[in-house]
C-alpha cells in the first residue's frame, strides 16, 4: 500500500501507531490522531473474527473505520504485542508503506479481568498476576525495541505510554502488587526513554485518563454515556468521570505541539493537558480528576466534583 493521505489538519502527514487501539481510550487517541489529519495503525487482538481473552466485543476494524471518519487514515493491524516477530512485522509494513513513524502510543493492557484488589502477594494467583505484568510491561517493552528505530528516523518523535495513575497518585499503593507494578512501570520507562530519545530530538512521556468512562465501565454501572450520571448514586467519585474523548484530545495536542519536548519524562494526565492546551471533553467541561481525589479524596476538602470541572 502506496497510498499517501490526503487529510487536513495539523498532524496530516504524519503517522502514528496506537497499540491496543481496540477500545475505551486507545480507541478515542487514535479517532483524535485521525481527526487532527494523521494516519492511524490502530492495532490489537481482537477482530471481527476473534475475540481476545478479555471478551468483548469491540474491534480494531471499527476503530480503523472511525479513524478515516474522523478525517484520517485509519489502518488496523491485528497484532498480540507479547509476540515479537508479529511486532517486528508490523512495524515493517509501516516502514513499507509510509516509510516513517511519528506518534507511538503504548496503550496495551486488557488485564482488568485479572485483578484481585486488597489480595496480598503470597494469596493472589500468581499466574494472574505475572499475566498483567506482561500485558502492562513486556508488551510495551516488545513494542518500543521494534518501534523506536523507525521513529527515531526523523527528529520529533514522539512516544506516550498509558497507564493508570499519575506518578503522584500512584505513590498510594494500588491495592495488589502486581497491578501496582503495571501502572507504574509504564511511568518509569516514560521516563527512561526520555532519556534515550533526547539525543534524536525525540520525546517520551506517560499520559493517564482520569476516571474513565470507558465501555467496560459503563457496562459495569449499568449506565451509557447519555445515562453516565445516574451512576453517582452507585459511586459518588464518578461524578468526576471523563469521556474517552478527552484523553484523545489530550494525545492529539500533545502530537501537534512543537514544543512538546518541554514534558520530556514527564508524567501527565488529561486534565493537566486540558489546562495547558486548552480543550475540553465531549460535554464541554474539563474534569481533572486528580486534583478531585488530591484535594478532595485524600484531602479532605469541603468541595464537589462539580468544582473540578
Amino acid at each position: 500500500m502506496n497510498t499517501r493521505s490526503t487529510a487536513t489538519g495539523p498532524l496530516a502527514g504524519r503517522v502514528a501507531l496506537v497499540a491496543g487501539a481496540t477500545r475505551g481510550a486507545g480507541r478515542a487517541m487514535a479517532v483524535a490522531l485521525g481527526a487532527a489529519g494523521a494516519t492511524v495503525y490502530a492495532t490489537g487482538r481482537t477482530t471481527r473474527e476473534r475475540r481476545s481473552e478479555v471478551g468483548r466485543p469491540e474491534t480494531i476494524e471499527e476503530t480503523a473505520e472511525l479513524v478515516t471518519a474522523a478525517g484520517g487514515t485509519g489502518i488496523a493491524v491485528p497484532t498480540d504485542h507479547l509476540e515479537p516477530e508479529q511486532v517486528r512485522a508490523l512495524v515493517e509494513r509501516i516502514d513499507r508503506e509510509r516509510g516513517r513513524l511519528d506518534v507511538l502510543v503504548n496503550d496495551v493492557w486488557g488485564g482488568d479481568h485479572l485483578l484481585e484488589f486488597d489480595t496480598k502477594v503470597w494469596e493472589v494467583d500468581l499466574a494472574k498476576g505475572l499475566r498483567m505484568l506482561r500485558l502492562s510491561l513486556e508488551t510495551h517493552a516488545i513494542t518500543s525495541h521494534y518501534a523506536l528505530p523507525l521513529l527515531i528516523r526523523r527528529p520529533g518523535g514522539l512516544v506516550v505510554e498509558i497507564t493508570d495513575g499519575t506518578e503522584e497518585f500512584n505513590a498510594t499503593y494500588r491495592g495488589n502488587l502486581f497491578f501496582d507494578l503495571a501502572k507504574y512501570g509504564p511511568i518509569r520507562m516514560a521516563r527512561g526513554l526520555a532519556e534515550e530519545l533526547k539525543d534524536h530530538g525525540g520525546t517520551a512521556v506517560s499520559l493517564t485518563p482520569g476516571f474513565l468512562r470507558s465501555e467496560e465501565m459503563l457496562d459495569h454501572f449499568g449506565v451509557t454515556e447519555e445515562t453516565w450520571r445516574d451512576a453517582v448514586a452507585k459511586d459518588p467519585h464518578f461524578a468526576i468521570a471523563e469521556s474517552p474523548v478527552f484523553i484523545g484530545r489530550a494525545v492529539a495536542h500533545l502530537a501537534a505541539d512543537p514544543d512538546r519536548g518541554r514534558w520530556n519524562g514527564a508524567s501527565l494526565s488529561s486534565g493537566e493537558l486540558a489546562r495547558a492546551y486548552g480543550f475540553t471533553d465531549a460535554d464541554g467541561s474539563r474534569p481533572d480528576c486528580f486534583a478531585y481525589f488530591r484535594d478532595v479524596v485524600f484531602g479532605g476538602k469541603r468541595a464537589s466534583a462539580a468544582d473540578y470541572r
